[in-house]
């Protein structure tokens, strides 16, 4: 009996001694998120006198397409209390009813919300339609390129997710995913990850999930070659399906004893966004937000380090009115002087990429300029390297491309 007391104190105080580290990285983020906070309140924000600038999210779902337990208000609630602008929804199809028409569409408090709906072809590809409709189901039994036509027919966008296992690149997509946050969850080594989770993540949860992100190389590679061949647009998704928790003693109405959520809309919602520039003499609504979004006015800001409202990438003409040309863009090289990068807080690094290879960086305060060279794909990543790793390697911005042709 002495042996199992002892054998059980040694495991006892073996357990508490592997929780000094979680304890000490709880209170590292701790300190982050006081930083984050602080230097949030010193930024400053561009204002473009031509374009305003939305912020929202692309690749949400609720349980009307199934692998989700979230509902409507729900979604609502966390879209409204993140200050929203706008949800693309992209429900999963059904063979009896059109989900992207049952799903929100229109304007719920203060967020524009567009039924879409995520679907996938005979051909293996995955693909968002935004907006959605009935032909989804039916289109699942099409391939690629049928369905490509069919929904530019529609003047719909389709956007590819799960890009890794993206088959027919030679497809006429709208644009590509290159982060997805329940992709790099997934990714995440949840053994190692345990320890934050239980310490960490009920203060800090965004903090928590970034820093276990990575830099997603291999999508944005993939991007660059399209790009350098014809025009799309990158975007960050969350595929958010509010599922993944604890849930223990319940009914199929819903009501549980026990419900743990670790990705609820509102937390999912706060870390990675697409912000949106549309002109200022059209109002936000389905139309001109598709619009902006097939032109690639927009960049991704992972929010979940700092709100990245403000940042702005143009390229700057040569005439005495030094015209402006926002991300996605399409300018000729003669009437092209110069880039420009402005950035919402000093000391943060960019990086500027010419048909996906580095030709600039450098540590600003807060703009960052640089001369086209030539004829090619110009866009720009900016990195917090003020808050340390991992966050040195994980963009906190990554901008749209301007076009030079």
């Amino acid at each position: 009996m002495k042996i199992v007391k002892r054998i059980f104190i040694v495991l006892l105080v073996l357990l508490v001694l592997a929780q000094i580290p979680f304890i000490y990285r709880r209170y590292q983020t701790s300190k982050l998120a006081e930083k984050i906070a602080q230097l949030d309140a010193q930024r400053t924000t561009y204002q473009d006198p031509n374009f305003k600038e939305y912020k929202g999210i692309i690749h949400a779902h609720t349980n009307l397409g199934g692998h989700s337990t979230g509902s409507f208000e729900e979604l609502i609630a966390a879209a409204n209390a993140n200050d929203l602008d706008f949800v693309l929804m992209t429900e999963h199809y059904s063979d009896t009813f059109d989900t992207a028409e049952k799903t929100l569409n229109g304007v719920y408090g203060k967020t524009l919300f567009v039924g879409g709906n995520e679907i996938d072809t005979s051909d293996g590809d995955r693909f968002l339609l935004i907006p959605g409709g009935g032909e989804a189901a039916r289109v699942r039994m099409s391939g690629t390129s049928a369905f490509l036509d069919a929904a530019h027919r529609e003047n719909k966008l389709a956007l590819i997710t799960y890009p890794e296992k993206f088959k027919t690149w030679d497809s006429q997509f709208d644009g590509i995913e290159v982060f997805s946050l329940h992709t790099a969850a997934k990714q995440m080594s949840w053994l190692g990850a345990l320890g934050d989770l239980i310490w960490s993540y009920p203060s800090y949860p965004e903090l928590t999930f970034a820093k276990n992100f990575q830099r997603p190389d291999a999508n944005l590679a993939k991007f660059d070659e399209i790009a350098a061949q014809r025009k799309i647009s990158l975007f960050a998704g969350t595929d958010a399906h509010s599922d993944l928790g604890v849930h223990l003693l319940g009914t199929d109405g819903g009501q549980k004893l026990i419900n743990v959520k670790l990705d609820p809309y509102e937390t999912i919602f706060r870390m990675a966004r697409i912000h949106v520039l549309i002109q200022k003499d059209k109002p936000l609504d389905r139309q001109s937000l598709i619009e902006a979004i097939r032109a690639g006015f927009f960049f991704v800001g992972f929010d979940a380090l700092g709100d990245t409202t403000g940042f702005s990438f143009v390229g700057i003409g040569l005439g005495l009115a030094h015209e402006k040309y926002v991300m996605g863009a399409e300018v000729a090289a003669e009437p092209l002087s110069a880039f420009q990068a402005l950035a919402v807080r000093p000391g943060l690094r960019f990086v500027a990429y010419k048909n996906g290879g580095i030709i600039f960086e450098t540590i600003v305060n807060d703009q960052f300029s640089f001369e086209p060279q030539g004829r090619g794909v110009y866009r720009v990543e900016v990195y917090r390297d003020d808050l340390g790793p991992p966050f040195d390697k994980m963009p906190w911005i990554i901008s749209n491309p301007i076009y030079v042709k």
